[in-house]
């Protein structure tokens, strides 16, 4: 069972840019350099790296959709009361 999850997001304000930034990472692009470039979230300086967390530290759209993916993984556009994440799941334990 997963207890604790490190993850990087992206925060933009539409689901439009959203799926844009998705469909450039699925094309290759690195997702660090597009967190510091788009990302409305002041951790996109560390290339949207969010660190450790546990359950009940994030918003409960943002954690479901964290603890429910895989290391690697990258999800979204996940909807929250902060705008649209895309997420990378950087780890799991």
């Amino acid at each position: 069972m997963v207890k604790s999850v490190s993850a990087s997001h992206i925060l933009v304000g539409s689901e439009k840019d959203a799926q844009k930034i998705m469909d450039r990472i699925a094309k290759g692009e690195d997702f660090a350099e597009l967190a510091k470039r788009f990302s409305k979230c002041p951790s996109k300086s560390k290339g949207g790296n969010l660190g450790w967390f546990g359950k009940g530290q994030m918003v409960p759209e943002f954690e479901q959709a964290c603890f429910n993916g895989k290391t690697g993984d990258v999800v979204g556009p996940v909807k929250t009361e902060f705008g649209y994440h895309i997420i990378k799941i950087t780890g799991q334990k």
